[in-house]
């Protein structure tokens, strides 16, 4: 290993008594495991991320809860494998509303919970259509998880429609702002580098946050995503290409803070919004409206739903579908008003002949 060489996070080296390296990953609440090869190697790296993303095992607090209250509900949700097979920044939201719930009703008897009761509590955030739907989301489904558990005989959730929000979501760059972000953050830089892999990916953050070298092979970028666990091949673009020849090497994932770390998805949303300030963009542009971006561009280029979705990961239809459908829109508005200006044109250019004069012709005709 080089002096340069760094380990990935969570991994632990040492020399055994043949004078062999032995390399494990150690992270508090995750089962270690030996790493076999070198750091960084094909045979290492695919052991390595297999460790990472196996969820912690460990039963926690269940025995300092009161059976059949709402601690002990939401702690049995943490530790079911329904919550455990979500994407870890699913994981971490459904948390903290969890237990913000748990602080100011823990001590409740979780079968004593009305639909009234949960209602009022969604009114309560109505002033936040997406927090209320986010609420109600997390608590339908640790309903489901009381019910199955025979923790309480139905589901108060049932029939409770969450808040309509009426909005776009995440604001999507334009031409405009990327050039202007590109002009500030120049091809070496962390900002740029974020940039274009966001945009030539169509990825969500958290998945560009775990991209790095050995995941491109013969022009492919090869990324499973967290969210769904699609598995995806996608070929990189060769603007893309050029700015990750420029990249530091060094690390297991293109993205890292300044120490070399790995980035967490808010810390890396917190800097990009540094970023997107310094170049003087608007507020409300994010990361994910790169890869609404992307979209957009591959939807603009007569790329069809599928096609889109192979590249973007995105299991349902309708959302692909309304970058589609803005394209034809433009498209054919486009075509539609050159015909029309081109009808014009022609109907001014026609000579027009000339015409006798209806009273010389009405006159002629009397005198006959």
């Amino acid at each position: 290993m080089g002096p340069r060489l760094r380990l990935p996070p969570y991994v632990q080296a040492f020399v055994d008594r043949h004078g062999r390296p032995r390399f494990y990953f150690r992270q508090r609440g995750y089962q270690s495991v030996a790493l076999p090869g070198l750091p960084w190697s094909p045979a290492f790296m695919a052991a390595y991320e297999s460790a990472k993303g196996e969820p912690p095992r460990i039963e926690v607090g269940l025995s300092r809860t009161t059976p059949g209250t709402v601690n002990a509900a939401v702690i049995s949700y943490f530790n079911s494998a329904a919550f455990q097979a979500l994407a870890p920044e699913t994981q971490q939201s459904r948390r903290r509303i969890l237990e913000r719930f748990r602080i100011e009703h823990g001590d409740k008897r979780i079968a004593m919970l009305q639909r009234a009761h949960i209602d009022r509590m969604v009114a309560a955030k109505a002033a936040t259509p997406s927090a209320a739907r986010n609420f109600l989301k997390v608590v339908k489904a640790i309903m489901a998880h009381c019910v199955a558990n025979h923790m309480r005989d139905d589901d108060p959730t049932r029939g409770i429609r969450s808040p309509k929000i009426k909005t776009d979501g995440y604001a999507t760059w334009t031409d405009e702002h990327i050039a202007a972000f590109e002009a500030r953050h120049p091809i070496g830089s962390r900002a740029r580098l974020a940039m274009a892999l966001l945009l030539y990916t169509g990825q969500r953050r958290s998945d560009v946050l775990r991209i790095g070298r050995q995941h491109v092979r013969n022009g492919v970028l090869y990324v499973q995503q967290q969210k769904t666990n699609s598995k995806l091949a996608i070929p990189v673009h060769p603007e893309l290409q050029a700015i990750l020849d420029a990249a530091p090497s060094q690390h297991l994932t293109y993205l890292t803070t300044r120490d070399g770390s790995s980035f967490s998805p808010a810390g890396f949303g917190n800097l990009f919004r540094d970023w997107c300030k310094e170049a003087g963009l608007p507020k409300g542009l994010s990361a994910h409206g790169l890869r609404k971006a992307c979209c957009t561009r591959l939807a603009e280029a007569g790329c069809s739903e599928k096609q889109i979705a192979a590249i973007s990961g995105h299991l349902s239809m309708s959302e692909v579908a309304r970058y589609t459908k803005a394209a034809d829109q433009a498209r054919l508005a486009r075509d539609a008003m050159a015909m029309f200006s081109s009808t014009r044109t022609s109907e001014c250019q026609t000579p027009v002949q000339s015409v006798k004069p209806a009273s010389n012709a009405l006159k002629g005709q009397g005198e006959n």
